[in-house]
């Protein structure tokens, strides 16, 4: 079952469930994908699924950032609950272990290189992390290496 078909699925039974919380996100879910459905002209791959619901993740952790700056513990429960719902369509993210090897390798084969090869490490290892990785850890965690303290 596909990502999309098991979004579907569980919709139904959400709306079935009467959960409201969850139908919310879901149908949040089933938007975005609708919309990048239409922008890309035919029918979303697997991986473009999963780009799209990792977009999603990003403004929600971007909002509950915000709305944890502001105060507004009640918002932050109600994204913080976002989040979980939309997590269990994402593949398992790297730990901090697993993708600090797949930097250290990326630029050992990439061999001299200094701060202004960022953007190109940055796309090698995306590339490799396969949307199992957050870019602002691994920016973060790139950075750090590339100065000298990784």
């Amino acid at each position: 079952m596909t990502t999309k078909e098991k979004i579907e699925q569980d919709y139904v039974r959400e709306v079935k469930a009467r959960n409201e919380s969850a139908v919310s996100m879901l149908r949040m879910i089933r938007a975005a994908l609708k919309n990048a459905e239409i922008e890309k002209r035919s029918p979303l791959e697997e991986e473009d699924v999963i780009a799209v619901l990792n977009q999603e993740m990003k403004k929600l952790n971007d909002s509950l950032d915000s709305f944890t700056q502001a105060g507004r513990q009640d918002l932050v429960a109600k994204t913080g609950g976002e989040r979980e719902i939309l997590k269990a369509y994402l593949p398992d993210q790297m730990d901090d272990d697993e993708l600090d090897e797949l930097i250290r390798r990326t630029v050992e084969e990439a061999g001299e290189v200094t701060e202004k090869d960022f953007g190109r490490l940055m796309g090698m290892v995306m590339k490799q992390a396969k949307n199992r990785a957050d870019g602002t850890k691994v920016s973060a965690m790139l950075k750090k290496m590339l100065a000298g303290d990784g």
